[in-house]
């Protein structure tokens, strides 16, 4: 198993991570606990060191799962991390009462990793009014927490002032090929590095969509390395940053366990030919996006209800990645019917105000037909 030194924090860490918010299900919705378990258990025996949960994951039975998994094994042969749900926090003392919660569920007396959850600008300067850094600064004293950092989904500017408030023990971003200028992205990645902060990386596999790409795209991969999965070039192209020391899989299946382990077991970064192919793929997925909305979301709100930027984003994810499952559970379940384009009444406003210049009104009509075709198509 491919190991990370994090110099900073002088410990050594799996490259791979085990990410507990995408656990399998059984048919009422709760998560499958023995194939999960199993899963756990292919992994640990694997060598993978770092597992990775949060209070919400999985309607917040992630945390007593993981928990009592872990519990066969001795505490200092893995890492534990787990996140404070900063929409969740008022006061120090919801914060207090988390915490404790957190502790007891995962049947533990210390977390190795503590992250404040999905930071964006407003959660943060929250955070630090609230007195939430020093509270955490006071756990880490206590050895109720080893390590303190923070996960982030906002732009650069917001991680900037995020990573410069303090000396972080490590940091953890969204980092793939196809998400390099945006949220931290690259700049994100170079300063951290240069900040000496470790990274944990999160969608390296872009919530799936790296691990199953159009097949003209696919096939360069299939050629150079036809026993190698589509999604082992993400993970790889992740792997090659020196600066990152864990990446997180939220692993769903055993299928995955296997995959997952087969290229950190090995780990082989990506030679100059490669990454000239990951660049090409990324370039090619980028040239089927349909239209530049980039979400500012100055055309909302619509006077009809219509969510423009997500019909725009749903339209766009399917030209881009093809992938007719994902389509149809965002089209049919993950946007309300009346925030559809089919309730655009033609008005013009979104228009005048979009910095991109869109046909707004024209793209919309051709979303809602092209859509509704495809997944009225049988599978």
């Amino acid at each position: 198993m491919e190991k990370r030194r994090l110099d900073k924090l002088g410990i050594e860490t799996s490259l791979l991570g085990f990410g507990c918010m995408r656990f399998p299900l059984k048919e009422d919705g709760n998560i499958d606990e023995e194939l999960a378990e199993k899963m756990l258990d292919k992994a640990m025996a694997a060598g993978v060191t770092y597992y990775d949960t949060a209070y919400p994951y999985h309607n917040g039975d992630s945390e007593p799962f993981l928990g009592r998994v872990l519990d066969k094994y001795d505490r200092s042969s893995y890492y534990l991390a787990t996140k404070l749900p900063c929409w969740k926090v008022n006061s120090l003392e919801d914060a207090r009462k988390i915490f404790d919660d957190q502790l007891e569920r995962l049947h533990k007396v210390y977390v190795d990793f503590y992250l404040l959850h999905a930071l964006n600008k407003e959660r943060f300067e929250a955070m630090v009014k609230l007195g939430i850094i020093e509270f955490c600064e006071e756990l880490k004293a206590q050895g109720k927490i080893r390590y303190f950092g923070f996960s982030f989904h906002d732009d650069y500017d917001a991680f900037e002032r995020i990573i410069t408030y303090r000396d972080w023990d490590f940091c953890q971003i969204q980092y793939n090929y196809m998400d390099t200028e945006e949220q931290a992205g690259d700049r994100g990645y170079e300063l951290a590095k240069k900040l000496g902060i470790p990274m944990v990386i999160m969608e390296p596999v872009k919530g799936g969509s790296l691990a199953s790409l159009p097949e003209e795209i696919a096939v360069n991969f299939k050629e150079h390395r036809p026993l190698q999965s589509i999604a082992s070039w993400a993970l790889r192209w992740v792997g090659s940053h020196d600066n990152v020391k864990v990446i997180l899989s939220g692993m769903s299946t055993m299928e995955q366990v296997n995959d997952n382990l087969a290229t950190f077991k090995n780990f082989v970064p990506l030679s100059a030919d490669e990454q000239a192919l990951v660049a090409d793929a990324a370039a090619s997925l980028k040239s089927r996006i349909r239209n530049g909305c980039t979400a500012c979301r100055y055309c909302m709100p619509c006077p009809a209800g219509v969510n423009i930027p997500r019909n725009f984003a749903i339209w766009n994810q399917y030209n881009v990645y093809g992938n007719k499952e994902q389509l149809r559970k965002n089209w049919n379940h993950e946007i309300p019917d009346s925030e559809k384009a089919h309730n655009c009444i033609k008005c013009g406003k979104c228009e005048k105000v979009c910095p991109q210049k869109l046909t707004i009104r024209e793209h919309l009509a051709t979303l809602q037909r092209e859509l509704d075709e495809e997944v009225s198509r049988p599978v």
